[in-house]
């Protein structure tokens, strides 16, 4: 039989090691397989996809409509659902996010990081990327959702799925591009986008 003492003890740890699950704004858990719109916190369209020069493939950014909800996305966590089962979206938990649409280009709608712009000195969020398959061949295609404030959150780049390598850890913010005005998703030191995540 084991004490009272060490079985809180032991309650406290398994709790504290379980992050706790992301919620929708209706104070639902994300579930995998599940379809939702990302929100900026601060008002504005959705999430969606764009090419900046009609190319595959595509990359995401919000939409320049206020009103617009933007595309829908699944996330599917690395750890797996298990038995076909879905589980719960956990904060700072490897995650693909993937667009629930179709596209002209042959390449997936998975988030994916891509090639350093030199050109404006940034990392931006684009699509192609696998889905599944976690491990140093996919690190790019890995982000996590982070806490920010009671009901908000933040999607943040840091994949943790491949020890040893060396990965960038930033938040994903909005670059305003100069040329088109696009308000582009990439990596930032200066404030991430803020989020909620509204079931569609």
């Amino acid at each position: 039989m084991i004490p009272a003492l060490v079985l809180t003890f032991l309650l406290a740890t398994l709790s504290a090691a379980t992050p706790p699950p992301v919620f929708d704004t209706d104070g639902h858990p994300l579930y995998t397989g599940v379809q939702y719109h990302i929100l900026p916190a601060a008002g504005g369209g959705g999430l969606t996809l764009a090419s900046r020069s009609a190319a595959c493939p595509f990359g995401v950014l919000q939409s320049d409509h206020p009103a617009s909800l933007g595309l829908p996305v699944t996330f599917s966590p690395a750890l797996g659902g298990g038995h076909g089962r879905s589980i719960d979206v956990l904060v700072a938990t490897d995650l693909n996010i993937e667009f629930a649409a179709m596209t002209i280009c042959e390449q997936s709608t998975v988030w994916k990081l891509g090639a350093f712009d030199h050109a404006v000195e940034r990392w931006f969020v684009g699509t192609g990327g696998v889905k599944g398959s976690p491990g140093r061949s996919t690190a790019r295609n890995w982000f996590k959702i982070g806490k920010w404030g009671q009901g908000l959150f933040k999607i943040v780049f840091c994949p943790s799925i491949c020890k040893g390598c060396h990965v960038l850890c930033k938040d994903v913010g909005i670059f305003v591009d100069g040329d088109t005005g696009n308000r582009r998703l990439a990596l930032t030191d200066s404030g991430p986008l803020v989020v909620q995540f509204r079931k569609a």
